[in-house]
């Protein structure tokens, strides 16, 4: 991928990942859109980098998805990059009483939004890149947070797919695999204890100048290339 002179829509751009990857691609000379449900949140990134351009948006829901794309076909059709960044992390049990309703939100943001913007953005003529934003947890899972993981697992296995399949359109696609990182992901400082953001950014383009389609760090790198008994080893000292 060339990391400069692009145009960039960053779904969830607003926070964590996401912004990291919107000020790093700001530096690096390009455009870039973000999008999120928080209106207030997107200006605080426009008001630091006000080249930036906004657009309120609940990925959860099918009509601002299609409306999204609506507006990026008609004000921006030049739009060449689409990385799929948004998503939740909930804590949740089967046997909590509300576990099927919080469930469906967060697959609806992890797995619907990516393979519904996916479909909706690969008909631009001008996109060349599709960049998804998994983790390492979709190769072993954290047992309180069931939903993630496995839709993390999804968009793992979804992406490989779609690598394959754009081929023949010329779209390259790339994952994005983080380990854990010290963001709001999940809750306030719920992740405090891990790695800054900033060094994840940077590692990640880093590869991306050496063409790497599987973006790893840390942790996810480790997972990416585990065989079944490492991984069993994981699974078993993470849900300890």
């Amino acid at each position: 991928m060339v990391l400069s002179n692009n145009k960039i829509l960053i779904t969830g751009g607003a926070s964590g990942i996401g912004y990291g990857l919107a000020e790093r691609f700001v530096k690096e000379n390009n455009t870039v859109i973000i999008c999120g449900r928080r209106a207030s949140v997107l200006k605080s990134v426009s008001d630091k980098y006000p080249s930036v351009i906004t657009h309120v948006c609940d990925l959860s829901r099918v009509e601002e998805r299609e409306n999204l794309y609506q507006w990026i076909s008609e004000e921006h059709p030049d739009l060449n990059v689409l990385i799929n960044n948004a998503g939740i992390q909930q804590d949740i049990s089967i046997t909590d009483n509300n576990f099927y309703e919080l469930a469906k939100n967060e697959l609806a943001i992890n797995i619907e939004a990516p393979i519904h913007l996916a479909s909706l953005f690969s008909k631009l003529k001008s996109l060349t890149t599709i960049m998804n934003v998994s983790s390492g947890l979709a190769f072993v899972p954290i047992t309180r947070m069931p939903v993630y993981c496995a839709s993390k697992a999804f968009l793992h296995s979804f992406t490989l797919s779609l690598r394959h399949i754009l081929r023949q359109a010329d779209i390259e696609v790339i994952e994005i695999i983080p380990p854990a990182l010290n963001t709001e992901l999940g809750g306030q400082g719920k992740h405090d204890y891990a790695q800054p953001v900033g060094d994840f950014i940077n590692s990640v383009f880093e590869q991306l100048k050496n063409n790497k389609t599987e973006i790893t760090f840390g942790f996810s790198e480790g997972m990416l290339k585990s065989g079944p008994e490492a991984l069993q080893q994981a699974f078993t000292i993470m849900n300890s």
